[in-house]
């Protein structure tokens, strides 16, 4: 064992030797329970004399930074967390017992079997070079199913050459934003956050757009250079751009030279009628498509991809290259024989009718006298309320967690008239526990 201890001899070799060992205890290079060298064994490699180094480790005994016990030789002691708090503090610090926050997909429907026979056959017909660095833009052969799966799936115009793959939908925009070199980019009011602060993170200048019900007001766009879109399912009010909306968003990026971003996060799972097709489909020279398996597989994945304008693909895959080189290689091949077998629409359907199920018993438990808006589709609903903070509060002591709407506004806690609701996700709870999920937001909003 390399102990990379440094001892100070000037402050006696016994002090020395307690400080260098007590100090590698509290950083964790010592790990709890990890066995230390005998101590005739450590005073032959520092150069001391064995009852120097046995002092040392009775006085850090003592202290309980080390134990010894007959037989079992000296280890190092399990201390408790620098900033662990008292009982009381850590009980009022628990998880909640029944998460709706939206976000997330039901992971415990993950298709492992599936997964594991596609990746067991991409690796055995993978070729050599797929386990050297590849091309920034992703594997071709993914790009090649996606290709093929967004044009029957959502009515996208995907040549391979114009997919980039990325490390998520996160990566995407960072890449896209720094490709602008930052600009003004609108972005929907209200919002995810997060995003926004991507977005400023890498360059970008956020300015809002209002949504309301039809969509994101493409009126309010001015002179910015992009604007992002949640077409297919607005994060998180819901609503579905409207048809006049689309054409005025396209007819507005054709005029001003703009970029339209479509985030088409959940645009698989539509519960009233067919998907609808995506933005890209009609104006393929303004959109860069974002899309993810993060919703239908899972985030641990993280498998993204950008359908590029042409003039922009050369630009974000160098940008790619100089980021993180290439999105990792295996998990790509793996997901394009998935696609390729028809097994990932197979596993989006039946997601579908879970997801659905899961729609139609909130509906059923909050019955008519509670407005839910955003329903025909995705993994969230919003539910309107009188008074946000009161819900929440009352959320809080039953153990439930719910996302809100006052948290997405670009001006938070602003704005006179604003709707207020919860945002609840039904894809983050597992089928055993989804239906008490239910009964303590019924609770909640009925002492509201």
């Amino acid at each position: 064992m390399d102990l990379h201890l440094e001892a100070d001899v000037g402050e006696g070799r016994r002090a020395g030797l307690e400080r260098a060992l007590r100090d590698a205890v509290r950083d964790g290079r010592l790990a709890p329970g990890e066995r230390l060298p005998a101590t005739r064994r450590l005073a032959d490699e520092l150069g001391i004399s064995r009852n120097t180094v046995k002092a040392a480790y009775d006085q850090l005994v003592a202290e309980g930074y080390l134990t010894a016990r007959q037989g079992a030789g000296t280890r190092v002691a399990a201390l408790p967390p620098v900033d662990a708090g008292p009982p009381e503090a850590a009980a009022r610090a628990r998880e909640a017992r029944f998460d709706l926050r939206p976000g997330s997909p039901d992971v415990g429907a993950f298709p492992a079997a599936a997964w594991l026979r596609a990746l067991r056959r991409a690796i055995a017909t993978a070729p050599s070079p797929a386990y050297d660095y590849g091309d920034p833009r992703g594997r071709i052969e993914l790009r090649t199913a996606l290709s093929g799966y967004l044009g029957r799936a959502r009515g996208v115009i995907a040549p391979p050459e114009r997919i980039v793959i990325t490390s998520g939908y996160v990566q995407g925009l960072a890449l896209l934003t720094r490709v602008l070199e930052g600009g003004v980019i609108a972005m929907e009011d209200p919002g995810l956050p997060f995003h926004r602060e991507v977005v400023r993170r890498n360059g970008g200048a956020v300015v809002p757009v209002p949504v309301d019900e039809r969509g994101a007001c493409a009126e309010e766009l001015g002179d910015c250079s992009a604007v992002v879109v949640t077409p297919a399912h607005q994060y998180p009010t819901g609503v579905t751009l409207h048809p006049e909306r689309r054409r005025a968003i396209g007819d507005w990026a054709r005029a001003r030279g703009g970029l339209i971003v479509e985030d088409d996060y959940d645009g698989e799972f539509r519960y009233d009628r067919q998907p609808v097709g995506a933005l890209q489909g009609m104006a393929p020279g303004q959109v860069v498509y974002l899309g993810t398996a993060s919703k239908t597989l899972g985030p641990a994945l993280r498998l993204g991809w950008m359908v590029l304008p042409p003039h922009l693909v050369d630009a974000v895959a160098d940008a790619k290259l100089h980021s993180d080189h290439h999105t990792e290689s295996i998990g790509q091949l793996a997901l394009a024989e998935l696609i390729d077998s028809h097994a990932y629409d197979r596993h989006v359907r039946a997601c579908r009718l879970r997801y659905r199920r899961r729609r139609d018993q909130l509906l059923d438990r909050l019955g008519a006298r509670r407005r839910v808006r955003g329903i025909a589709a995705g993994l969230h609903a919003l539910v309107e309320v009188d008074d946000e903070a009161e819900v929440l509060a009352r959320a809080e002591a039953e153990g439930l967690a719910v996302g809100h709407l006052g948290e997405h506004w670009h001006t938070p806690g602003g704005g006179e008239g604003r709707p207020q609701g919860l945002v609840v996700g039904y894809g983050t709870p597992r089928e055993r526990v989804y239906p008490e999920a239910l009964e303590v937001l019924v609770k909640v909003l009925g002492r509201a």
